[in-house]
């Protein structure tokens, strides 16, 4: 059966090499989907890129998909396995739609996800640990991260929550919230 596996945590905390991990042991050809727009002006996010470039085997494809993520999944073959690196990014690639367009992206994504048709592996930041941002375009961010990665976890079969280099199964560890009523 095909999983959707869900890897969040901080800043520089591994989760990308903790998703890599897991794909490699799925023994399925990988494709990262890499969500990032590369700006031809900035030296170190460039930087940042080719730092994950450089981990990934020469084998896997690369497909940089910065807003049609669920068209992308759904168009994936079965056999394949997803590591999407990383939603906070996706996200913050189109943060300027309206309310109603976003939500409807969301729920196109959580469509193909539930339940998935070939293994996908979700890379998310955590960005709601600290300050509230002073500034409506970053709480704008945030709540909607925040609200995806946890509609994500709720239908994900494994949840990992990586910090300071180790990662935690939330789904062993952790128990649910209960359901809205």
């Amino acid at each position: 059966m095909p999983q959707l596996i869900l890897v969040t945590g901080p800043a520089r905390s591994g989760k990308s090499e903790w998703a890599e991990h897991w794909a490699e042991q799925l023994k399925k050809p990988v494709v990262y989907i890499a969500t990032a727009k590369l700006p031809a002006d900035d030296a170190e996010w460039t930087q940042r890129v080719e730092q994950h470039r450089n981990r990934r085997p020469a084998s896997w494809q690369t497909k940089e998909v910065p807003k049609n993520l669920a068209e992308t999944i759904k168009a994936s073959d079965r056999g394949e396995c997803l590591l999407v690196d990383s939603l906070g990014t996706w996200l913050a690639n189109q943060l300027e739609q309206d309310d109603a367009a976003w939500q409807v992206c969301i729920e196109e994504l959580m469509t193909v996800l539930n339940p998935p048709h070939c293994d996908v592996i979700v890379v998310a930041e955590e960005t709601g640990w600290g300050v509230v941002p002073a500034y409506p375009l970053g709480r704008k961010f945030r709540d909607r991260l925040g609200y995806l990665v946890r509609r994500i976890g709720e239908i994900a079969a494994q949840v990992y929550l990586v910090t300071g280099g180790y990662a935690l199964n939330l789904k062993q560890l952790g128990k649910p919230l209960p359901p809205k009523s």
